[in-house]
């Protein structure tokens, strides 16, 4: 399954009321680290299929959430299970150590 794109409009409908686990990347268009996990996500999100959605919010464009959610830098990662945020990542780190992470959270 390829990234999503998420936002205040349906953040609660692709993120707190998914079946599947859901990681929800919160990014920035400006962030040379967040450029650099995506194409790691992208391919986490392939490899993983319907196992886990693998989202991505703008926090330009939805400071709301990114505030709600307590995002003071970015990349943060959040992992959400049943509507509940239940492990968090923050900063970027190889694919390897992103694959894992969320691996070890849905498991």
């Amino acid at each position: 399954m390829a990234t999503v794109k998420v936002d205040n409009g349906n953040f609660q409908a692709d993120v707190l009321n998914a079946k599947e686990p859901v990681v929800v990347d919160f990014w920035a268009e400006w962030c040379g680290p967040c450029k650099m996990i995506g194409p790691s996500l992208e391919e986490i999100a392939k490899e993983l299929g319907s196992k886990v959605k693998v989202a991505k919010l703008n926090i330009d464009e939805n400071p709301e959430l990114a505030a709600q959610y307590g995002v003071r830098s970015i990349p943060t990662l959040m992992i959400f299970k049943g509507g509940e945020m239940t492990d968090m990542k923050v900063g970027a780190a190889p694919k390897t150590a992103l694959s894992n992470w969320i691996n070890g959270a849905i498991a």
